[in-house]
Formats: C-alpha cells, sequence, structure tokens
C-alpha cells in the first residue's frame, strides 16, 4: 500500500457518531463527483486534507461481509484527486423517514415559539424545505401532527432573556446575574462568561463559566431575577467545557455532602425519584440509601415533606440541623395560641 493510502490513524478528536455521519455522506458524494481535488472535498466537509485521507484509508477497508477484494470499497486519491468505486450499495443519500422528518418538524416550531432564539424567517424556511422533501402522505400527516401537537416552550419568565442572552453568544459578551438559589432562599450577583442555550427536563438554562464559582454552571432562566449584558469580553476560558446533559441538569458530584437516610416503607417511593445508593436494609421493608445533596437546607425541607417516615442518620451536623428544626416546629403547638 503506498503512504497515500494509509489507514485511519492520525485522525482528529471527535466522536464515532459524527465520523460516521460524514462517511455516510462522503460515499455518494464522492461517487458523483469522481476526481474531484481531494482539497475541495475537505472543504466541502470542513475537515482538514490529512483527516479527509484518514476518512478514505478506513473507507477502503470498508465493504460488504466476506473481506474479498470485491466485497471492499476501491479508493484511490494518490494523485491528489479521489477516486471512488465498488460502493454501489450506500451510493444513495441519506434520505429522512417520515418519523424523522416529523421529529424535526416539531423541534423546529418549539424553536419558533420561542422569542429571539432562532431566526423566524430561517425557522420558516427550513420547515417549508423539509415539508416540500416529504411524499405527499407524509408531509400531510407532519402538518396534521403540527396542528394536534402542543409545545411547551416554557413561561415567561424563562423566556423573557433569551433575546439577550442570545445577543450576548452572538457578540460574545459577558452578562451579570442576579440569580435566585431556592434552597437557600437568597440571590446571588454573579458575572457569566455564556456557552450556550439549552433545554433539559422541561426548562430553559444558560451554561456558562460563572466567575463567582470559577467553573462551569448551568442557570435556570425562571431563577434569574435580573441580567445586564456587560461591555465585556465574554470568551470562556479554555478550561470552560460544556456538561453531558444525556441524563439530566443535576450531576450528583456537584453536591457539596453526602447524607445518610433510613427510610421506612411508605417512604420507599424516593427511590424512583432522587439519586440515591443503597447501603443496608432492615427487616425486608425499611431501606438505608446515602444521598448527595447540595444544601442541608434541602435535606431538611425533604424530613419535614416526609414526616416521620425517614430519619436521617449522617453526617452529624444535618442530623443536628434537623432535629433542631423538628423542635422548633413543635414548640409552636406548645406556645399560646393566637389571638383569634
Amino acid at each position: 500500500m503506498s503512504p497515500a493510502r494509509r489507514g485511519p490513524g492520525g485522525a482528529g478528536q471527535e466522536s464515532a457518531t459524527a465520523r460516521l455521519s460524514r462517511l455516510l455522506t462522503m460515499v455518494p458524494w464522492l461517487l458523483r463527483r469522481q476526481g474531484v481535488d481531494i482539497d475541495d472535498a475537505a472543504r466541502q466537509f470542513g475537515v482538514s486534507r490529512d483527516q479527509i485521507e484518514s476518512d478514505l484509508g478506513l473507507l477502503f477497508v470498508c465493504g460488504l461481509p466476506g473481506g474479498m477484494p470485491d466485497d471492499l470499497i476501491e479508493a484511490e486519491w494518490e494523485s491528489g484527486r479521489v477516486y471512488l468505486g465498488n460502493a454501489d450499495t450506500i451510493a444513495r443519500p441519506l434520505r429522512l423517514g417520515a418519523d424523522e422528518a416529523l421529529t424535526l418538524l416539531v423541534g423546529l416550531r418549539s424553536l419558533a415559539d420561542v422569542p429571539g432564539l432562532a431566526d423566524p424567517r430561517l425557522v420558516a424556511d427550513t420547515i417549508a424545505l423539509l415539508e416540500s422533501a416529504l411524499d405527499p402522505s407524509s408531509a400531510a400527516l407532519a402538518r396534521e401532527a403540527g396542528r394536534r401537537i402542543h409545545v411547551d416552550a416554557g413561561s415567561d419568565a424563562e423566556t423573557r432573556h433569551v433575546p439577550a442572552l442570545r445577543e450576548a453568544l452572538r457578540c460574545r459578551r459577558r452578562v451579570h446575574l442576579r440569580y435566585v438559589v431556592p434552597t437557600r432562599d437568597e440571590a446571588t450577583e454573579r458575572d457569566v462568561d455564556p456557552m450556550r442555550l439549552t433545554r433539559a427536563e422541561g426548562h430553559w438554562y444558560l451554561e456558562g463559566w460563572c466567575h463567582l464559582a470559577q467553573d462551569t454552571r448551568l442557570f435556570r432562566l425562571d431563577r434569574i431575577e435580573a441580567l445586564d449584558v456587560l461591555d465585556v469580553d465574554g470568551t470562556p476560558p479554555p478550561q470552560a467545557h460544556p456538561r453531558d446533559l444525556a441524563h439530566g441538569p443535576y450531576r450528583p458530584e456537584d453536591a457539596e455532602l453526602t447524607v445518610t437516610v433510613l427510610l421506612e416503607p411508605e417512604a420507599r417511593w424516593m427511590l424512583d425519584y432522587y439519586p440515591h445508593e443503597v447501603v443496608g436494609s432492615a427487616d425486608g421493608e425499611r431501606v438505608t440509601i446515602t444521598m448527595p445533596a447540595s444544601d442541608p437546607a434541602w435535606i431538611t425541607r425533604l424530613m419535614r415533606r416526609l414526616g416521620g417516615r425517614a430519619r436521617v442518620l449522617s453526617p452529624p451536623e444535618v442530623v443536628d440541623l434537623v432535629r433542631e428544626e423538628t423542635a422548633a416546629a413543635l414548640a409552636l403547638y406548645d406556645g399560646p395560641a393566637p389571638a383569634g
């Protein structure tokens, strides 16, 4: 094999899904442009020449089961021009199915419902393009679904800051937030370098580099009391990395403490709703778990809600806090009856 036919080594860091998507798109594109200059191909797919050569090296060992020469894709690029052969089985460009197109249309309509989040004309043009690409029956189904499906784009409290944040993202400007922390019933002042607007578990969030915490943080938009776009460069530092929100915005590793709780049978529903680890059981009914908690006040409120159906076992400072709040609440029943 000549040096131009080297294997897929030297490729940049990217996910396997992203590379597979590019390869599936690249094959039909190259088949329709036999002899295209390799640099033109690199520009088309937004990657380097080395990456294109690495992709071609990978295609060269791909094909039908069997592994015989006639089963594999033929790739030539030694002259600086690309020629593909024996790839007819994946020669057609990728096409959206009706369910995929419908999902995209619903998502686009949800974007259109959020003020300032997307260019309305661009969204409308994209919706029209998708509908025109569907066959008549699927297009009719998509339009009917669009009339029947209601997309909750968020409350006014969530979306009122979207235009300003979108502008801050576009111009790379820092923002100043007055942010409410419900677990501590207080508001904090923070300077944040915006990274993205995202939606998770029914709420809109700003993700950015928080200069108060010196770390990446998520801020629920409905908890932002006030927001100012500053005339200061808001480019996040190199150590700012977006979170993986596949499992929701909350990360147990962000918790400040771990609490051990004994659950009575009536409180076992908590196992379905809160991150935890089972560490023991008693008499087959009660169960002992550890839970991450970002604030002791949240644990005390949870214990009040459970009304004796759960008991904090550790750490001692949280046990004492729950005991003190319980005693204070009981003392109210021993005082004089209020007038009237």
